[in-house]
């Protein structure tokens, strides 16, 4: 009998009225809310939009939810498929009695992620990089459900930690009472992963998804050690677990994206790009024109041409404008000192002049 121990509690749920509250339910709860605050301050950080993290998780939950349970059910269909299951097949829609794959769940909530991001026009590397300390924090938290659960314990141990476990469960073994607590492993593992991250970021610029590389390479590190410590049912393949063999080529996965992206510098976009150049008047599009400007340009005629109208009135020929300015002294532009020998010609070319001299400095 060791001298100390970690007890296991009694049970999982409790009862609000006819409600049950079960733990490994608020565990999961609990991390995604914590994985999500976490990503919405990252990402304003960055210069992102507020909100938006939040907006995709909306995405992301469902999908990784569903991802996960998938997982567990193929790897582990031994457990409600079969003559000799323990479980029975309806018993796979119960996710709150346990069993949810991580693999699976990033997988498959990845792919929501992947939809909203191109429904909202930001870069999914960009989103990845920001949330991968949320998500290895919110793997700490809900590795909590399994010590609610009483399940995924490692072998006996006399370690002062040793986790008690109740007889008759999944893996113990008779007479023994204490057994490594690999969902406290796992807690801490991922609780120092997600530090490492956070300052691997603030020292290097980590872009393109190699900060969630480095995530996917330190969990699997982790989770291989941990894996193998555990004693629940499992499939084994040339002598190491199932679990194993994926944190394996995952974690060359990462390293290898991490290598092959080390020179990437295109853009990625956190701020959605606008999909319409504003106008240079806001007021109106560049097809219409106010009152002024039509007033101000006639394509018709130059500013210093007459219509025909105007022509019709003033039948002084057109040196009449040139030597009136002559005998008064006048500046071109003046016409409106002109003297009365001017003729109305004059009087007509500075009117359209001086119109588009003043229309042109309203429009400025």
């Amino acid at each position: 009998m060791p001298l100390a121990s970690i007890p296991s509690p009694p049970e999982g749920v409790w009862y609000l009225g006819p409600i049950p509250l079960r733990a490994y339910a608020f565990c999961i709860v609990l991390g995604v809310i914590a994985a999500v605050w976490i990503g919405e301050r990252r990402w304003r950080a960055r210069g992102g939009e507020p909100g938006t993290i939040t907006d995709l998780a909306v995405w992301a939950v469902p999908f990784g939810l569903v991802g996960g349970r998938l997982y567990h059910v193929i790897t582990d269909w031994q457990l409600y498929f079969g003559a000799d299951a323990p479980n029975r097949p309806i018993d796979v829609l119960y996710i709150w009695h346990g069993g949810l794959g991580i693999w699976g769940a990033i997988a498959l909530g990845a792919v929501g992620v992947w939809i909203a991001c191109r429904r909202r026009g930001i870069s999914l590397s960009a989103v990845a990089d920001v949330c991968a300390p949320g998500i290895a924090v919110a793997q700490a938290i809900g590795r909590w459900g399994n010590y609610f659960n009483q399940e995924l314990f490692g072998g006996p141990t006399d370690l002062p930690w040793g986790l008690e476990i109740d007889p008759g469960r999944d893996g113990t073994v008779a007479g023994v009472s204490t057994y490594h607590p690999t969902f406290l492993y796992e807690s801490l593992w991922n609780l120092i992963l997600a530090g490492a991250l956070v300052l691997l970021g603030r020292r290097f610029t980590l872009r393109h998804g190699r900060l969630f590389a480095l995530y996917v390479a330190g969990y699997t590190l982790g989770r291989f050690w941990v894996e193998g410590l555990r004693v629940d049912p499992a499939h084994h393949v040339l002598g190491m677990r199932l679990n194993q063999w994926t944190a394996l080529l995952l974690f060359a996965g990462a390293l290898l994206y991490f290598w092959l992206t080390r020179d990437k510098t295109t853009e990625e976009i956190v701020v959605p790009h606008s999909g319409d150049l504003l106008s240079a008047d806001p007021a109106h599009g560049a097809d219409q024109a106010d009152a002024h400007e039509t007033a101000a340009a006639d394509p018709s005629h130059d500013a210093g041409q007459a219509d025909a109208q105007e022509i019709a009135r003033d039948p002084s020929p057109p040196q009449a404008d040139g030597d009136a300015g002559k005998s008064t002294g006048a500046e071109p532009g003046e016409a409106k000192d002109a003297s009365p020998e001017a003729g109305p010609a004059a009087k007509a070319e500075a009117g359209p002049a001086s119109a588009a001299s003043d229309s042109e400095a309203n429009s400025r």
